[in-house]
């Protein structure tokens, strides 16, 4: 199931809050809430964990945004983008000191956060990134370019259009090969990649995938059951090897 990307906004001036929240919703993403404090953004991270903070850096109230940035960072791994006017060289090197993931001046306009948006997720998938091309279903969801997908350790990050979705490994049911191609099934929605099926099998965290036919990787948390010679996923019967069946169930036993 593709999931939106999520993104607090913590801004004291609400107008700009707001402006934020309704370029972001424009983009396809989804806003967790606009907060003006750094005391309420940490408070919130805590109950509400965003993909991405957008972070004001000269925040009224106890603490500044650099320091919830420190804050949220003994807490939680989540990137920080820093929003600011014109600040001081002392107050930037203090802010660059949290290593956020971008700066956005301001006034900004919606494509000065969409840019920063695509490369803050860029880099959050740098240090465990594998990158594989995505090739549209339908002729609606073709862009001009090609779209990119990046496997983590529980998620793929999809480009689909003007902005990036994720989709969670646990919602994948099967992978079935089509020669150099293979097509990821979710519940709602297929997805053909230009790779084989024995890279895929190589990137993907296998703690929760198994091999079950020479064109076939199902996700051992969706089998619905296993017969002699096939599995059963939703409503799809997947061809189960012999040579693998045993250690299917063996799999299966330890889950």
């Amino acid at each position: 199931m593709e999931m939106p990307i999520k993104l607090l906004i913590v801004e004291d001036e609400m107008i700009i809050g707001a402006k934020i929240s309704l370029q972001l919703s424009n983009l396809g993403y989804e806003v967790t809430g606009i907060l003006p404090r750094g005391e309420e953004a940490i408070l919130h991270i805590t109950e509400n964990a965003p993909d991405i903070v957008l972070l004001d850096i000269n925040l009224k109230g106890k603490i500044d945004g650099i320091e919830t940035a420190l804050q949220i960072q003994k807490i939680a791994d989540i990137p920080i983008i820093y929003l600011t006017a014109n600040s001081d060289e002392n107050t930037f090197n203090r802010a660059k000191s949290t290593r956020p993931y971008a700066f956005i001046a301001k006034p900004f306009k919606q494509l000065d956060l969409q840019r920063a948006i695509e490369l803050t997720i860029s880099r959050m998938i740098e240090n465990q990134q594998t990158k594989i091309e995505i090739v549209p279903q339908t002729m609606d969801d073709m862009d001009e370019n090609a779209n990119d997908s990046y496997i983590l350790s529980d998620r793929i990050f999809v480009k689909h259009k003007e902005k990036m979705v994720k989709i969670f490994l646990t919602e994948i049911l099967y992978i079935e090969a089509d020669r150099n191609y293979s097509h990821i099934f979710t519940k709602n929605k297929e997805y053909i990649l230009t790779i084989t099926l024995k890279i895929i099998e190589e990137k993907l965290p296998l703690q929760h995938f198994i091999r079950v036919h020479r064109s076939y990787i199902v996700n051992l948390l969706q089998i619905d059951e296993v017969a002699e010679n096939h599995v059963i996923i939703g409503q799809k019967a997947i061809p189960l090897s012999i040579a693998m069946r045993e250690d299917l169930l063996k799999r299966l036993r330890t889950l």
